[in-house]
């Protein structure tokens, strides 16, 4: 199985770029688009001179509680710059959502709380509501996260849409959304 029908097999047609797109990428945005690959995984990532993006992080079942998605992490990590990445919101009726989240929890990964990111899906037409974690070693603040967050949508999830899919993505301020946490003073 090639890698793409590996990730496409794995993440929900909501999330999925076409191989195509994919591939395009790899090819005209080779600087910072890669991909690392062996018959246990896939992992598709961003790598930005200030940061990574994860787009997609797929382990084999025969190779999981192994210690490979946490070696693909440090990996990243040992490069000394945030890394971001977007996860399914917690459904309990799919246990994946919940053990990948308790996964990147453990790799030290933070729920970006004031960034809410929702994309309506071309091969469906859904909307497509996703969390977005990061891992960061100078503390970098969600503003900061937001802003490489949509740096990545304009880049790379918007990549030539219109001649991809025949339509194009939200603008990236309609799916990407920010909201600052009121400092409330303390009443006397």
């Amino acid at each position: 199985m090639n890698w793409y029908e590996k990730l496409n097999q794995y993440f929900p047609i909501e999330e999925m770029k076409s191989q195509e797109h994919m591939e395009l990428l790899l090819q005209e945005k080779k600087s910072v688009y890669k991909k690392d690959e062996s018959d246990e995984h896939v992992m598709m990532y961003v790598e930005m001179e200030d940061f990574t993006f994860i787009d997609y992080l797929f382990v084999a079942k025969s190779a999981r509680g192994k210690g490979l998605g946490k070696k693909l992490l440090e990996q990243l990590k040992n490069k000394q710059k945030p890394i971001i990445l977007e996860v399914e919101p917690i459904d309990y009726e799919d246990t994946d959502t919940e053990k990948r989240q308790k996964f990147y929890k453990r790799e030290g990964f933070t729920h970006a709380k004031s960034i809410g990111y929702r994309r309506r899906s071309l091969a469906t037409g859904e909307v497509n509501e996703m969390e977005i974690l990061y891992w960061s070693p100078s503390h970098e603040s969600e503003e900061s996260i937001y802003e490489k967050m949509c740096h990545t949508y304009e880049v790379i999830h918007t990549y030539k849409d219109k001649m991809l899919y025949g339509e194009s993505y939200e603008d990236v301020n309609e799916a990407i959304i920010f909201t600052k946490e009121d400092k409330k003073e303390p009443t006397p």
